[in-house]
């Protein structure tokens, strides 16, 4: 078969395995096998339904339920290969924790935070994956006088890793990664009406994964404050043009600005896939109906 090109936004409609950067770029999960890596998107991507349906245990921790034999349909693979890679995540890597129910009762699987787990290491690690640069300044941090205090490794290929200095303050460490993360500077670029609103997400991401507050309210709920933080850093920049289609469209008025921004940031993650998937069916006429002739 034939495939054709991409000529526009098609790719838009697609639903994708997300799988962090870190665990490609980073120096810690160097060693991880490739079909591990993929496993843990897998999972990542069903902790986003399990949030949604409120599976968290009385200390607010997000968990799934993955069998053995999902494993091996998710990702195609044999009993024992699929035995091997939960192991490697949860032995090897510390990824994913397992918890016995009981007999006859499928295990409690929790995929753990990696990015969280970096900056308990004293440390953030990024690289600029679209320019093959990497800025050496945030805003308002000094540049280091070559000490301790940051690190910069040179590869092969002239990419640029940066280190952080431990007293880097966490709210610069947190607005760093959404910027790399939503790919800011592109976005930008494709809505420059739209700059403005593009900085107060950022601001609001921020303020928000850094709250030192227990329990956020959204959507006039209370909420685990660590369960908002791991929805929220699952965002990219397909969510935020989500974000920004959804501001367009919204004919009603908008009282709490702050409120509502925040209640779309944390629900894109479930919502992204079926507002793309009625715009698909409403371009090309799908009503759902059957014919028939």
């Amino acid at each position: 078969m034939e495939y054709p090109y991409f000529k526009g936004l098609e790719a838009d409609r697609y639903s994708f395995y997300r799988v962090p950067k870190a665990l490609v770029k980073a120096d810690l999960f160097q060693k991880m096998s490739g079909d591990a890596k993929l496993l843990y998107a897998v999972l990542l991507d069903r902790m986003s339904l399990s949030i949604k349906n409120g599976w968290q245990d009385k200390h607010g921790n997000a968990y799934i339920i993955c069998t053995i034999e999902e494993v091996m349909d998710s990702i195609h693979c044999a009993r024992q290969k699929a035995v091997k890679l939960l192991d490697e995540l949860e032995q090897e890597f510390q990824l994913i924790e397992r918890r016995r129910q009981g007999l006859g009762k499928p295990n409690l699987l929790y995929v753990k935070d990696l990015y969280a787990g970096l900056s308990q290491s004293n440390y953030w690690k990024y690289e600029n994956h679209t320019s093959g640069s990497l800025k050496n300044e945030l805003p308002g941090v000094p540049k280091s006088n070559g000490s301790n205090t940051e690190k910069i490794n040179k590869t092969d290929n002239s990419e640029t890793d940066l280190i952080y200095p431990v007293e880097l303050q966490e709210e610069e460490q947190y607005r760093h990664y959404f910027k790399e993360a939503l790919e800011l500077e592109i976005l930008e670029q494709g809505y420059p009406a739209d700059k403005t609103v593009l900085y107060e997400i950022l601001e609001l991401l921020v303020e928000t994964v850094t709250s030192r507050k227990k329990f956020l309210r959204i959507c006039g709920e209370e909420k685990p404050k660590e369960v908002v933080k791991s929805r929220l850093m699952k965002l990219d920049s397909s969510h935020i043009q989500y974000i920004l289609e959804c501001l367009k469209e919204n004919s009603t008025q908008i009282r709490n600005i702050k409120q509502y921004l925040l209640a779309t940031l944390y629900n894109a993650p479930v919502t992204v896939d079926s507002y793309y998937s009625a715009q698909v069916r409403h371009e090309f006429g799908w009503g759902g109906r059957v014919d028939k002739n």
